[in-house]
């Protein structure tokens, strides 16, 4: 697939590393000289300096031939522009956009293809990262929380500890340890390596890493029974009352005590006038140790590091933890760092970038996919992906789990079925889906969600290829 890439910021240098990753003709496009010759020197890709929104420069870079343009430039009307004059001057077939401004939503009229500033999709690292969070707060003791089949599905990561249920058991003995709770384990990672080949034999032991597929409705049994004792979150201290800060408050200050720390006063005072009165906010560094002792930060059960320096954030949590913090979450832009601190004492790192590349992904996927989320920074990923066809024409359809051949590691998780009808239209309130958590002799049907844990990036194309339909396939 061709991409065009406007932008070589953060965003549009993690997109561009996915996509690279995969074979993909990538051209990114960027005022910054030294910014873009770092990245060719760095990445398989094409660089073009310029204005992403002269018809000039798009010409340079091949927006001909491109199959989609990603704009995600610093402002929002350059990304808007970018996408009006790759569609009416060059036809482009995908455009999207990232916009900040919550004025522009997916669906909205300006965003139309005929009448407006043309943008397939819209996309919000803020939003993003916000939703990501959020998830997280909800279920205590999770890393990942990621939603399938309009919700009915979760894949969680998490980390098993000592006196969950199912810890130092083997796979096997899960329906008697768990009854009523159908679940899929599809990868453990030992020590920052996967198992090769889970079986019934395999055991889970402390400190694992753990993927489990299950229906949404039993996600808070399923972490239960890998880490028991996680209290509920009612106590939240946020360092950071930034664009991320404010938009996490107004959604969870209903919920749970909240305090925020901010160092510019200003911004204070603005976070004080948008929030309600039970939100504390507090001008200051979180970075002093006297001033998060005396807010008590060893009473709090999550402590979020939302600022926008990645050093701060790490320090800021490394003291919180030290001071008695139940658990702490950093914000780390840089990847790289993101690995390092993730899994120490710091519980969680996200990186904003990481967090919006799977919707993105879904949209170069080949075949009917609906959603990719990406996991491990990016090592690894779920896709769920529609079946079409029949027998004779998709290598998926009709046929049980164990005869399609996966590549070695990927596993089907679970499978929803009755949210299309056979005519591809979503299935009304009359019809209630039916989630089935997969078996090697499950059968999987035209229509079905599929959804498929791939352990390494380089067997996506032999996953795709699965759901592709042909004319010519016996």
């Amino acid at each position: 697939m061709r991409v065009l890439i406007l932008g070589a910021g953060r965003v549009g240098e993690s997109v561009a590393e996915s996509l690279v990753s995969e074979r993909n003709d990538i051209t990114v496009i960027d005022t910054d000289p030294v910014r873009l010759a770092a990245l060719q020197d760095r990445l398989d890709l094409r660089g073009v300096v310029g204005n992403g929104i002269q018809p000039s420069v798009l010409r340079d870079a091949g927006i001909e031939d491109a199959d989609m343009l990603i704009a995600c430039a610093p402002q929002d009307e350059t990304n808007l522009v970018a996408c009006k004059v790759a569609h009416d001057l060059y036809n482009v077939p995908t455009t999207i956009a990232r916009i900040r401004s919550p004025e522009f939503q997916n669906g909205e009229p300006l965003l139309a293809k005929d009448s407006g500033f043309a943008v397939d999709q819209v996309i919000c690292p803020e939003e993003s990262v916000t939703a990501y969070i959020r998830k997280l707060i909800e279920y205590p003791g999770a890393l990942q929380v990621l939603e399938f089949a309009h919700g009915l599905v979760s894949l969680i990561a998490v980390r098993a500890g000592d006196g969950g249920p199912l810890v130092q058991h083997s796979l096997a003995e899960i329906p008697q340890l768990v009854p009523g709770v159908d679940m899929r384990i599809v990868a453990i990672y030992r020590l920052d390596k996967a198992l090769t080949a889970l079986d019934g034999a395999t055991r889970i032991e402390p400190g694992d890493e753990v993927f489990v597929l299950a229906a949404t409705e039993h996600i808070r049994t399923v972490l239960e029974a890998l880490r028991q004792g996680d209290q509920v979150v009612r106590r939240v201290m946020m360092a950071g009352g930034g664009k991320v800060g404010l938009r996490l408050a107004r959604q969870i200050n209903a919920d749970y005590e909240l305090k925020i720390i901010e160092a510019n006063r200003p911004r204070c005072e603005y976070l004080a006038t948008q929030l309600p009165g039970n939100v504390l906010v507090l001008n200051g560094d979180s970075t002093d140790e006297d001033l998060m002792e005396d807010e008590n930060v060893d009473q709090m059960d999550l402590f979020l590091a939302l600022t926008s320096d990645d050093e701060d954030n790490i320090m800021s949590c490394l003291l919180a933890k030290r001071l008695g913090a139940r658990r702490v979450l950093a914000l780390i832009n840089r990847r790289a760092y993101a690995g390092l601190v993730q899994g120490t004492q710091i519980d969680i790192a996200i990186s904003p970038a990481h967090a919006v590349i799977g919707e993105l992904l879904a949209y170069v996927r080949r075949g009917d996919v609906e959603a990719v989320h990406s996991l491990r920074r990016g090592a690894a990923e779920a896709l769920e992906a529609i079946v079409r066809g029949d027998r004779k024409t998709c290598r998926m359809a009709g046929r049980r789990i164990e005869e399609i051949g996966l590549p070695r590691g990927a596993q089907v998780g679970a499978i929803v079925r009755g949210l299309h009808r056979p005519d591809g239209s979503e299935a009304g309130d009359e019809a209630k889906p039916q989630v089935i958590v997969a078996h090697h002799d499950t059968v999987i049907l035209p229509n079905d969600h599929v959804i498929v844990f791939v352990p390494r990036k380089r067997m996506v194309r032999e996953v795709e290829k699965l759901f592709q339909v042909s004319a010519t396939f016996f």
